[in-house]
């Protein structure tokens, strides 16, 4: 895809793909168009630094310690379901 291409794409678009470049799932290539299009562009600016933010922020705070409680719950919960006989295969 060109620069060309990209800039014709309305920003909505623009944002969903952002999602896939915060989540490294693109190729040096499209991200390297994304980031023109972020050069270029104050507002897809301005959603991709608080989308990175936020994820920063959820990272950091995802690093306390989960109650051992609510593990267990967790490991309960996913021994219930692996049991159940799935029925959408």
């Amino acid at each position: 895809m060109t620069w060309d291409e990209f800039s014709e794409r309305d920003c909505d678009d623009a944002i969903h793909t952002l999602y896939h470049y915060l989540d490294g799932e693109l190729t040096t290539e499209r991200r390297s168009i994304i980031r023109q299009h972020l050069d270029d562009c104050a507002p897809c600016l301005e959603a991709f630094d608080f989308e990175a933010e936020v994820r920063t922020m959820i990272a950091h705070k995802c690093r306390e310690e989960v109650p051992e409680a609510l593990r267990i719950r967790i490991a309960a919960a996913i021994q219930h379901e692996e049991r159940q006989p799935r029925s959408d295969l």
